[in-house]
């Protein structure tokens, strides 16, 4: 295997692959192969270096990627690499925890908690310590633990540093902070940072559980390297250090999420880190044409934090870029849909509408793409939307099932208690609350005291029995069954289906989705039957622990569907790792993109170019760059200039066109969301253009909930119309349903 298949490697490849022993930083350039010699070096340990499986220790980012690596080693070595532990960071931390968790205070039943419930966690926290929701939003309170966490910076720490501070946000979050993770650790919970935290933590409160690791991982391979944050640095730095034997692979020009904590620095000072380090750059390309790399390295080299190399290809030539100005948003929007169908049906090279990608600085950006594919009936999928597992009625199924797994998940027991409706209503719910928290127990257990005490009525009472004592014996029947057989029979037993059904047009739907799920938990019941990879991947949980798990951890980009036949839009930051063949890159004005606050940091500002390259990159064949004269946003007609990042490009690599609309020179006014018939300069005349749109207006979608001022709570059953015609029907708790034209309803996203 190792003549054959080294002898398919560049040499800059090869090098890297046939690296044994000490760190090495490998500089992979955009489709320069980085998953080929990450896997082909897993090989060449095993088969060639004699490495036994379990010394291995594999990190990446995506489910997908990791995924992608685990076959293609299972290919080369023609049998499943047996004690290789490979997946993502929070994957690893997780399986960490499952074995450790006691340690720290937690059982290994704990709960994973995604973002919308965290976001529930935050809220109730703060009403539980006096800081009012509608002054400091969860949102920014979120980040900001979030930031802290990624710093190993614990509440008690934070407290110490921000307790006493002038800045009253940082005080306000040291409060609520310090109330949330004691909320979590009540729970038995962990939330997504957590799972980088506390295996950190883990080894340094326990040196021999550290030593254990150390011993056990010989070598070490990180994928995405530039995305690591400091949590994850330590983390890594701690199991590698004695050895050294760490290979991190990334491309410093492809570092993007500073805003999710990622630490440049990591990559950029790894020779520091790890003295004596070797450096091998991947500069040759198998993705792009030599015309779209020329653009990519010309834009990349305004940079001056970078390590440093050149993208080079075989592929000599190509077409230009192609640089479109338009009137607006909607005429954009217009021009990418009609460009997309004339190429479709036109070229002999494109037949598939997977083939385009548009890629936008902001999610905002895809309401008027939407609205123009729409009117064209052509098909899109959009990557970031509402996820399957943020559905109302999966987040209801999925919180029985977290129950079950974890009794003190109180998050959980509030969203199901009373669902289907049992005759628990709020006042209950809030006595039983006040009895648990007096008596120290867990909502679940108030829930089967038959003690009295709990000053809920009779009727309540006798409900909340029934309701534990289902929720007892599926956790019994969870030990003995599969997650698959378990879910069908909850849904049955509950009625859930027919409850779905019977709330009224979009019922059936919700409940195909349920049947979706089940359909997903059968399938990973066969997949865990038929894995003999992870022998210790259970680590003495339950199958149902671990669907949870991986659950939990599915990512936007892992529901990227490669074989729909349909044209994929998703924001710059959504797109990294993945190619088409066509690429748009949509809204390039200054302000936009570059965002305006980057131009008071030369950090954001270079970050913001390095997301730039990474859209130029993901082009195999043709790229497109799109802007517009004037877009609206925050209510106002803003008129926008062309991104100094595309000033850049050497202007033998473009080809500038301008939309039809433009063309046509013909000038009016708005007035009332229509235009006047006089002429005057600055606006040009079109039937499609919005006056009332606002890409920066809340987007409203199917199954989110949402608040009214007068009507209160609610949830959104139906959209339809486009623009300011867009019409939304609401099933609001306490008036029942209401049909709204949403630029008048004044609707905000409720997250209780």
């Amino acid at each position: 295997m190792n003549d054959i298949y080294l002898a398919s490697l560049n040499p800059e490849q090869r090098d890297a692959v046939a690296h044994f022993e000490g760190p090495i930083l490998v500089l992979a350039g955009a489709g320069s192969g980085k998953t080929r010699v990450l896997t082909t070096r897993i090989a060449h340990l095993l088969h060639e270096r004699g490495v036994p499986a379990e010394q291995i220790l594999a990190v990446t980012f995506t489910n997908k990627a990791a995924g992608e690596m685990r076959e293609r080693v299972r290919r080369l070595l023609d049998c499943e690499p047996a004690g290789l532990w490979m997946g993502t960071f929070h994957a690893i931390g997780a399986r960490l925890l499952r074995r450790h968790a006691q340690i720290l205070g937690w059982t290994n039943a704990f709960t994973i908690v995604d973002a919308q419930q965290s976001l529930r966690l935050i809220k109730k926290t703060q009403e539980a310590v006096g800081v009012d929701p509608k002054r400091w939003r969860p949102n920014a309170i979120r980040a900001h633990i979030s930031n802290a966490k990624n710093r190993l910076l614990s509440p008690q720490r934070f407290l110490e540093e921000n307790g006493e501070s002038f800045d009253l946000f940082a005080r306000t979050v040291a409060r609520v902070y310090t109330a949330y993770e004691a909320a979590l650790k009540e729970q038995n919970s962990f939330d997504f940072d957590d799972l980088l935290v506390k295996p950190t933590e883990l080894f340094v409160t326990s040196p021999k559980v550290l030593e254990r690791y150390r011993a056990r991982f010989a070598f070490l391979l990180v994928d995405e390297y530039q995305d690591t944050n400091h949590a994850q640095f330590r983390l890594l730095e701690l199991i590698a250090r004695p050895r050294g034997n760490l290979m991190v692979v990334g491309d410093d020009d492809q570092s993007i999420y500073k805003f999710r904590g990622a630490d440049i620095r990591n990559i950029l000072e790894f020779e520091n880190a790890f003295p004596g380090a070797r450096t091998v750059r991947l500069e040759q390309n198998y993705r792009s044409t030599s015309v779209i790399l020329d653009a990519a390295n010309a834009v990349i080299l305004e940079n001056v934090k970078r390590k440093g190399k050149t993208l080079r290809t075989d592929r000599a030539g190509g077409d230009p870029l192609t640089l479109i100005e338009t009137l607006h948003e909607a005429d954009e929007a217009r021009v990418i849909v009609e460009e997309i169908r004339s190429r479709y049906e036109e070229g002999p090279d494109l037949h598939n509408y997977r083939d385009f990608a548009i890629l936008y600085r902001t999610n905002a950006q895809s309401r008027a793409l939407e609205d123009a594919f729409r009117r064209a009936n052509t098909p899109y999928q959009i990557v970031g939307g509402v996820r399957f597992y943020e559905r109302r009625e999966i987040q209801d199924t999925m919180a029985y099932l977290r129950l079950i797994s974890n009794p003190r998940d109180a998050g959980a027991f509030d969203r199901v208690v009373n669902y289907p409706r049992r005759g628990v209503g709020s006042a209950s719910v809030e006595r039983l609350e006040a009895f648990a928290a007096r008596e120290g127990m867990s909502l679940l257990e108030a829930a089967n005291w038959d003690g009295g005490g709990s000053d809920v009525p009779p009727a309540g009472a006798r409900a909340l029995r029934a309701f534990a004592g289902l929720i007892q014996r599926f956790s019994a029947l969870a030990a003995t069954t599969r997650v698959g057989p378990l879910l069908e029979k909850l849904v049955e037993e509950l009625g859930l289906l027919k409850a779905l059904r019977d709330e009224g047009p979009e019922g059936e739907d919700r409940a195909d989705n349920v049947k979706e799920l089940i359909a997903g938990a059968l399938e990973f019941d066969a997949e865990v039957e038929s894995e003999d990879a992870e022998p210790g991947e259970m680590d003495g949980f339950s199958e149902l622990d671990l669907y949870l798990q991986r659950v939990a951890l599915v990512a936007d980009i892992d529901r990227h569907d490669p074989e729909a036949d349909a044209a994929t839009m998703m924001t710059l930051h959504s797109a990294k790792g993945l190619e088409f063949p066509v690429v748009f890159i949509a809204g390039l004005e200054d302000g936009l993109f570059p965002m305006s606050r980057s131009y008071d940091d030369p950090e954001e500002m270079e970050e913001e170019r390095r997301l730039f390259y990474v859209g130029i990159t993901r082009a195999q064949n043709k790229l497109y760059l799109t802007h517009a004269r004037q877009r609206r946003r925050a209510g106002e007609i803003m008129f926008v200039r062309l991104s100094p990042f595309v000033g850049a490009v050497p202007e033998p690599l473009l080809e500038r066109r301008m939309s039809k609309l433009l063309k046509s020179e013909v000038f009016t006014t708005p007035h009332r969301g229509r235009f006047r018939d006089r002429q005057e300069p600055g606006f040009i005349a079109d039937e499609d253009f919005e006056t009332n749109y606002d890409q920066d207006a809340p987007r409203l979608v199917k199954g989110e909930r949402v608040v009214h001022a007068t009507f209160g709570s609610g949830r959104v059953e139906e959209v339809s119309g486009f623009g300011p015609d867009v019409r939304v029907t609401v099933e609001f708790e306490g008036v029942g349903r209401k049909k709204l034209l949403a630029r008048y309803a004044g609707l905000k996203k409720d997250f209780d």
